[in-house]
């Protein structure tokens, strides 16, 4: 006879069934059924977002990486190029408003190449986000400037033309300007040109 004590320490042994394991996802870390699902598809994939989770990144966010740029390296090579703590320093820059989510997959694509830190990487491909004012300030003037049909528009009231000036600090900025800074800053400048704001 097979004491009760033997199974339940024969079970614990098992592998967590896959079931198990998205459920679990889901309850545990909040993330939905067809993530959890794509997630668990590959033990080492799960394992790896756990890892990546616990190393401090958001669930979901972690769930979004996974499911992207982590599983295509996965997929074309069959290996985890990133560690789950670097990537998890990753997503951390991106929340903190460091890098955007578009520079960030740079970042990815060159540190599954190198054992270089986030941040290091980033400032080594010149995509940390400026958020200085006054940087910000310039490259906002100078595309006043060059857009003065554009401004005389905006002034006349058509308001949709303010994701074309942030495009444009964009792209004077070579990416580097924070687009959350940015708004604020061309949302004063223009209300001066347009007369309804204090210098």
């Amino acid at each position: 006879m097979l004491s009760p004590a033997w199974i339940a320490e024969q079970r614990a042994a098992l592998p967590e069934l896959p079931d198990a394991k998205r459920t679990r996802l889901e309850s545990v870390y909040g993330i939905p059924a067809y993530d959890a699902r794509v997630i668990t598809g590959e033990v080492e994939l799960a394992e790896y977002f756990e890892s990546v989770v616990n190393a401090g990144a958001d669930p979901k966010v972690a769930a979004n990486w996974v499911m992207g740029e982590v599983m295509t390296s996965y997929n074309d090579t069959g290996t985890l190029p990133v560690s789950a703590d670097r990537l998890a320093g990753l997503i951390q820059l991106v929340a903190a408003g460091t890098v955007s989510h578009q520079a960030a997959k740079r970042v990815y694509a060159e540190m599954a190449s190198s054992d270089q830190d986030p941040r290091s990487t980033a400032e080594r491909l010149g995509l940390i986000q400026v958020s200085d004012q006054t940087a910000l300030a310039d490259w906002v003037e100078e595309v006043l400037a060059a857009h003065p049909d554009e401004v005389d528009r905006f002034k006349a009231g058509e308001t949709k033309l303010m994701g074309f000036f942030v495009g444009q600090v964009m792209k004077r900025s070579k990416g580097k300007a924070d687009p959350k800074a940015v708004q604020p800053v061309l949302q004063s400048r223009l209300r001066i040109a347009a007369g309804t704001g204090a210098p």
